[in-house]
Formats: structure tokens, sequence, C-alpha cells
């Protein structure tokens, strides 16, 4: 018999490859972080003695879901500015707040409320844009949780950096910090085409592709970016980008929600990938992202929350659902992008994204125990013909009863096992009344 650190039992083991697999009555044997294999739970009783036994049953177990793109300590500002369009949400709200905050405090307090939130919706690992990416990198090293952490690039000067060789610079010193890290990795992250200029963004790709690091950017968000593009720079920013040569298979492009065939043309033939917020672009009405087209024009999607300020939850099963109904709708087919490809863009597809497909985003051997456990056993939820059906149109992230990462539990029936719940509260609600002195 075999000595092993855990073993998992479920109704259902959902490894999301080979896709579209539901295993019944199967167990996840894990030594040292990583999966040793997956077998029915049977056989599991007879090969393998696990210092830990665990049994789920009426659960599925899932891959830890992927956020491909959020600014975790915004979640500080989650309602202070609904229901206005893009530029002037930011020019009249949010920016105007981070600049009277933002501080490496206010960051770790958000995204300690951000990590919190997201484990106990099952998401293992998350891509981040925000100022001091150090602080947020250390909060989720903190809580046990993997995270990608943006390398911010701007032409102004903000709390972090004065100028774009300064953001560069310290970008490229967080990397450095962390370039070991067995949880933490890093991407470089110029906010967008409209604030960033050529150089940098040209010293981007040149950097992204000496250290193999993906490019995190917003990319045809709005209308109104792509007529300012077009005033400013006499093309559409995803021409200009590729003229830059920052599309490569490094990229990956936030929202894209306003693209012609010609568009997808382009990004399909750079090999990029795409982070899908279907909830922030409808609430910001920015656009509807032809996720069905570019994804028949083999575009990898990945699936995002945005920022609480913008969306306003970190909740990737209601995403995953709002990502499958909206691809229907905007293809004007039922049969668009389906449950089992849902759950792929929530997990595997945001693995290959941010260059983590060897390490997580589907249960196979060798892989890190990044794993959730789903009760399907509730009145919400029956009956269950398909347990990935279930997963994607009727469970909420409520039903989200455990979460490891790496093999260590950080969320046990439902109780986050590293955070303080009641600090990280009492933290949020200081800041809600220093927010509002100056709202």
């Amino acid at each position: 018999m075999n000595h092993i650190d855990l073993l998992i039992h479920a109704s259902w083991v959902i490894p999301v490859e080979p896709t579209n697999t539901v295993l019944d009555d199967h167990a996840i044997a894990i030594q040292d972080g990583k999966i040793v294999e997956i077998l029915p739970s049977a056989r599991a009783a007879n090969l393998y003695q696990a210092d830990l036994v665990i049994h789920k049953k009426g659960h599925a177990l899932i891959p830890g879901l992927i956020n491909s793109h959020t600014h975790t300590a915004m979640s500080l500002m989650r309602g202070l500015a609904d229901d206005l369009p893009l530029m002037k949400w930011l020019n009249e709200h949010i920016w105007p707040a981070e600049a009277a905050h933002v501080s490496t405090e206010f960051v770790r307090d958000g995204s300690d409320l951000a990590i919190a939130e997201m484990l106990r919706g099952g998401i293992t690992c998350f891509n981040d844009m925000y100022f001091y990416p150090d602080e947020t990198a250390r909060r989720a090293e903190a809580a046990g949780m993997r995270a990608v952490v943006g390398l911010i690039v701007l032409d102004f000067p903000t709390i972090w950096a004065k100028d774009s060789d300064e953001y560069i610079h310290r970008g490229l010193e967080v990397h450095d910090q962390f370039r070991n890290d067995g949880l933490i990795t890093t991407a470089f992250a110029p906010h967008s085409p409209y604030t960033v200029s050529n150089e940098p963004l040209e010293r981007v790709a040149m950097y992204a592709e000496e250290l193999d690091l993906p490019i995190h950017i917003h990319l045809h968000e709005t209308e109104d970016e792509i007529q300012q593009g077009l005033s400013q720079h006499g093309n559409r920013p995803i021409e200009r980008l590729l003229e830059l040569g920052v599309l490569s298979e490094h990229t990956v492009a936030v929202h894209m929600a306003n693209l012609t065939d010609r568009d997808i043309e382009i990004y399909a033939a750079s090999g990029g990938s795409v982070a899908h917020c279907p909830e922030s672009n409808l609430k910001l009405a920015s656009g509807f992202s032809p996720v069905e087209k570019m994804s028949q024009a083999g575009i990898n999607i990945a699936i995002g929350t945005d920022g609480a300020a913008s969306n306003n939850d970190l909740d990737m099963l209601g995403e995953m659902r709002s990502a499958a109904l909206l691809a229907k709708g905007v293809a004007a087919d039922a049969s668009a992008i389906n449950a089992a490809k849902a759950l792929e863009m929530a997990t595997i597809n945001g693995a290959r994204a941010l260059g983590l497909a060897e390490t997580c985003g589907s249960l196979v051997k060798g892989k890190a125990a990044d794993i959730v456990a789903i009760n399907l056993d509730t009145l919400e939820t029956q009956p269950i013909y398909n347990p990935i059906s279930q997963i994607v149109y009727a469970a909420s992230r409520h039903l989200v009863s455990d979460v490891w990462v790496a093999g260590e539990h950080l969320l046990k029936d439902r109780v986050l096992t590293r955070m303080d719940d009641q600090q990280i509260l009492s933290a949020a609600k200081n800041w809600q009344q220093q927010l509002m002195k100056n709202s």
C-alpha cells in the first residue's frame, strides 16, 4: 500500500482534461501538494494509505477557478461609483479616489478582502493589475493563494511611479523579488493603449519576450477607445499594438468587447489569449464580446471578473454562467459555448493564458493539487443529470465547501483556515469611512 499525504473522495471528479469528462465515485490522491493519481474510490482505498482521508459525498471536485483579470485592492471601492459609463467612472470617481487613498495599507487591506472573497468562491489563482503589486503578492502568499501580479505601466504619475521608465524599473524589481516563488508569478501590465505610449509599449514587448512573461492589457474595451486610437494614431488599437510588437502568444487582452472580423483575424494570428469579463462589460455598457466568433477562430478565451469596483463581485461561478449565456445571445446560437467549454474558460484556458498550464487549470497527474469541492446535494441543484451543467447553470459560489491550493486546505467547510474574517471586515469598514469623507 502506498503512503500519501491526502486522499479526497467525492461523488464526481471533473478533471476538465479530457474535455467534458465526469468521473463518478472517484478519489484524488495527493502527495507533496501534487496530484499522484485520480482513480475509482473503491480502488483508491485499497491502493493508498493517507495521513488524511476526506469524503465529500454529494460533492463535485473541479480544478481551482482561475480569475484571469482583476484589480484586487479595488474591492475597497465596491459600490463607490455605480451606474456610470467607463470614462466618467474612471476620470471623475475612481482615479481621484485612488489619488487620495491608495497606499501600501490600502492595497494590503483591499487585497485581503478580495482574496478572502475569491477563496470562498472557489478561485485558487488570480491575475492582478494594480499598484503596489509586491504588496498584493505578499498578501496572496500569506493566504496560500496562487497569483500572477501585474507589473503595471502608465504614462502618467501615480503613487507607485512618476513615469513609464520608473514603472518598468519598479516592475522589474518586483519580478526579481518573486521570480523563484512557488505561488507567485508576474506579468507585464501596461494599462491600455490610451494610457501607454509607443515607446514604453515597445519596451514591454521586448522584456516580455526576453523574460517569457505575459503581457496583460485592456484592449478594445469601448468604442470610445477605438475612436480615440483612430484619431490619435490613425489606426485601431489592435492594429497599433500589432505594429509595436505587443501582440504575441504572451498577450492577454482584456475585454475585447468591440471587434470587427478583421480584428479577430489579427488577434487569432498573434496567438494571444483573451480575458473575457462579461459582467463588467454589461455593467459599464462597454459592449458585447463576440466570444463564439473568437473561439471558432482558435483564440484561447479565459474568464475574469474585473475589479469589484466595476462588477461588483469576484464571483467566477456567476461570471462563468454569464459568459455562457451571453455568448449564446450574441451568436444567436443556443449551442455556442456549452457548459463544458465555459468550465474550461474558467480553469484550463486561464492557466494557458497566464503560462501556468503545466502547473494548474486541470486535475491531472503531476499538477498542483488546486482543487475545489462544490456541494451539489442541495435543493437548488437537484436533480443531477449532468454535473458540469449543474455547476455552470445552477450552482452558486455559496455551494463551494472546500478549497485546496497545492494540497493545502485553505477553505474547510466554508471556513477560511489562514485568514481572519473579522479582521478583514473591520479593515474594510474603516476604509469605507475614510473614502466616504472624500467622496
